[in-house]
């Protein structure tokens, strides 16, 4: 029987430990700690590991909330105003993550974003890797699709090819940098350039495609967008805050996330660690919901 050639699916546990927080039942376990987000990741997890095609996994997480991008930005987004409820799950979720017997990536200079784009990057063009599913609806990712290489938001059960961030964004995949340093990225802290908004920046993009390409004096586009002159004085005025955010949003692609192919291979939970882990946050459901390999 010759075995199928696999899919890697990264996962942004951040993302992923996010939405357990907002939109799981809070609970609580036997010593008073919060959980529900920790259970709601730990659900869906197994969940991903029940589908058919999943068979290598690495899941990346911000074990801190501030990266070097913070040192580039003071606007840039860090920790402050979270809810200790909240952060308090962070590490416990790498935890969790390990003792399913997934590859974790806890990355602390870097983002979780990098850790996904470096990996992503590794097996694009691998011979031996059919696709790349990049499992999370962050737009910063969509800069990584090329090839077998696509995003996945697994809540809205949509994906994104190349074609479909196009259709998405308006822009290339390569320009979603750009697009986000010129529209912004509250989630991120990025303010964008005054006027720039969705529409007149994918207008532009598409036939200039990066920043440093658009004319400073509108009279030189060649295309037609409305409040030419005011995007081009704007973008003209602030080229060098532009250029800044557009490398807060590049995502790295030297972070530490190593693994062979082999190593992100899943291989079944670690029952003894799951168990306990299951003890502590007082559910009784996880492990006879665990796939077997």
């Amino acid at each position: 029987m010759i075995r199928p050639m696999p899919k890697i699916h990264l996962v942004d546990g951040t993302y992923e430990l996010f939405r357990s927080y907002f939109g799981a039942p809070k609970r609580t376990n036997a010593d008073g700690h919060q959980v529900g987000a920790l259970r709601g990741i730990l659900h869906s997890m197994i969940g991903l590991l029940w589908e058919e095609d999943v068979t290598h996994v690495g899941v990346a997480f911000d074990h801190v909330i501030e990266s070097f991008r913070n040192d580039l930005f003071d606007g840039y987004k860090t920790g402050y105003g979270l809810p200790v409820e909240l952060t308090s799950q962070f590490h416990p979720a790498e935890d969790v993550c390990r003792a399913l017997g997934l590859t974790v990536w806890p990355l602390v200079e870097f983002e979780a974003d990098d850790g996904l784009a470096t990996v992503a990057a590794r097996f694009a063009d691998d011979p031996a890797v059919e696709q790349v599913v990049i499992c999370t609806p962050d737009k910063d990712m969509a800069q990584c699709v090329r090839g077998n290489v696509i995003l996945r938001d697994r809540m809205r059960k949509k994906t994104y090819d190349a074609d479909g961030v196009r259709e998405k964004f308006g822009v290339d995949p390569a320009s979603i940098p750009d697009y986000l340093a010129l529209v912004g990225d509250d989630a991120d802290g990025i303010p964008g350039i005054p006027r720039w908004g969705a529409k007149s920046t994918a207008t532009v993009l598409t036939r200039y495609g990066h920043i440093e390409d658009i004319p400073d004096d509108a009279a030189e586009w060649d295309i037609k967008v409305r409040g030419a002159k005011s995007l081009a004085d704007n973008l003209a005025q602030r080229r060098d805050d532009a250029l800044l955010y557009r490398t807060l949003a590049t995502l790295r692609t030297d972070a530490p996330c190593d693994e062979s192919l082999d190593e992100l291979r899943w291989d079944g939970a670690d029952t003894e660690a799951l168990q306990a882990l299951c003890d502590w946050l007082g559910d009784t459901r996880a492990m006879k919901r665990i796939p077997t390999r």
